[in-house]
């Protein structure tokens, strides 16, 4: 059982969820292996359906790039999925090769499984009056109830600007996902490159408007409108997730909405390897939209995979601890103080609540570190600098550490970890409301541990339990 879906055969890019009858279809470009550092070539669409989005039933290949004459000839790129009258539509990026133009092609089914190209292919191509022909991919068609009409948004470009400014998101308009009109863009924010992987979806009032970026940085943004035209403001926190969680869509049942991205990996399987494209399946649920910006927590079926508590056995590593009733604590406050709690297994998850005291530098979780504790990475909270931060242990000083993001809310409050660790993949969630995923390639193996850096914290329900044998 595996808690991150991955293919034996190769990674997992971007995914196209679409929900129907009770299963979630998650649809995904299949890198090949040995991975890619650069962006996707050769890539089919994988199928895969669940109905806990943990259990995964792998369909056949929906798609595959066509003979060497076809607008998908090298890969078929991202897109997404419509039903109209009985019919699936999958509309999908060709791609021709590098400096050819991309164009919109078309797959339709009657069963999800089974699909068929348009023989029109390609069906759209970039309106040259607007647009950029080589950046035209990822389309997302919906239903726009007010206007009577289909609109398709896609990751496009104008014609002039600043390079690195020119993305925008392009609109097309049809009566009936067969014909389209290429119209001027839907949003042009000239903040970045190109806004990638374009998703929207209604939450309560708002539109909310996904998409990713490589410019600025790798991160899957969003943003937010009571009105298709816009403003499209920017929350507090206006990211799912951190740099190791890209191209993310979502997809929902009418009561729950889950964001699917993937988990890259790392160059030569090194954590001072450079990000490659593609990886792991990491699903996280949205909770509610607060003033801060989404809340949002692992799948609950992903939570009840691991059923086998683990015994903590309490060690004091370095410093002065109290155990008191399962509370562990320990106020080096000019110094540092580390404890172990026992092997970690394989996958684990992990939960704890932090309470810091006012001043202090540094509190968290130690994963994986070895018996003379000169090993292990670091889920680090910074309460004076509100942030989280996962950083590895040793570590070159001049060099950053691995991954952090901004915490939402007063310092002062007590921090509810939820940490789930299965061979190199590692997502944190804190307080059920932000995540941050990365990667863990050089320590395999090693304890769990608490550690407190200038200052004073407080652990209590600390739990640590592990999948049921095979």
């Amino acid at each position: 059982m595996s808690v991150f879906y991955r293919p034996t055969d190769g990674f997992l890019g971007d995914v196209i969820p679409f929900y129907w009858d009770g299963v979630y279809h998650a649809f995904y470009l299949k890198a090949p292996l040995p991975p890619l550092r650069d962006g996707a070539h050769h890539t089919p669409y994988a199928h895969l359906a669940s109905r806990d989005l943990v259990h995964w039933e792998e369909l056949p290949l929906a798609i595959e790039p066509g003979p060497p004459d076809a607008p998908d000839s090298v890969s078929c790129f991202t897109g997404a999925v419509i039903e109209r009258d009985g019919t699936f539509y999958l509309f999908y990026t060709g791609f021709m090769g590098e400096g050819e133009p991309q164009t919109v092609c078309l797959a339709t089914s009657n069963d999800l499984v089974n699909w068929v190209k348009d023989p029109r292919n390609p069906i759209i191509e970039a309106d040259e009056r607007w647009y950029e022909s080589i950046d035209w991919r990822d389309p997302f068609p919906f239903w726009n109830e007010d206007a009577g009409e289909y609109w398709m948004l896609l990751a496009a470009r104008e014609k002039a600007g600043p390079d690195n400014r020119r993305g925008c998101i392009a609109l097309m308009t049809s009566p009936d996902l067969e014909n389209w009109e290429v119209k001027p863009p839907f949003w042009a924010p000239r903040l970045y490159y190109t806004h990638e992987c374009p998703d929207l979806f209604r939450w309560d009032d708002y539109w909310v408007l996904v998409y990713s970026t490589f410019s600025e940085r790798n991160v899957t943004h969003y943003r937010l409108s009571k009105s298709l035209a816009g403003p499209w403001l920017a929350p507090e926190n206006d990211t799912f997730d951190g740099r190791a969680f890209y191209a993310a869509k979502t997809a929902g049942d009418g009561e729950r909405r889950y964001v699917f991205g993937w988990n890259p990996t790392r160059e030569d399987e090194r954590d001072e390897g450079l990000w490659q494209w593609a990886g792991h399946l990491v699903v996280h649920e949205l909770r509610e939209l607060t003033a801060d910006g989404f809340a949002l927590s692992a799948p609950a079926a992903q939570d009840d995979l691991f059923s086998c508590r683990c015994d903590l056995r309490f060690h004091a590593e370095i410093g002065d601890w109290r155990v008191d009733q399962a509370v562990f604590a320990a106020e080096p406050v000019d110094g540092f103080a580390a404890c172990s709690l026992g092997e970690m297994p394989e996958a684990a998850l992990i939960e704890a609540r932090i309470s810091a005291q006012k001043g202090t530098r540094g509190c968290g979780l130690l994963l994986r570190c070895d018996s003379k504790l000169e090993r292990y990475y670091q889920i680090r909270w910074e309460p004076g600098r509100r942030r989280l931060v996962i950083d590895r242990w040793p570590r070159p000083g001049d060099q950053p550490f691995m991954l952090e993001r901004a915490l939402p809310g007063s310092s002062a409050e007590p921090m509810q970890f939820r940490i789930f660790a299965e061979g190199t993949v590692l997502v944190v969630y804190i307080n059920d409301s932000l995540a941050l995923s990365c990667r863990m390639y050089n320590h395999r193996r090693g304890q769990l541990g608490l550690f407190v850096s200038e200052g004073g914290a407080a652990f209590d329900h600390v739990t640590m339990r592990a999948l049921p044998p095979n």
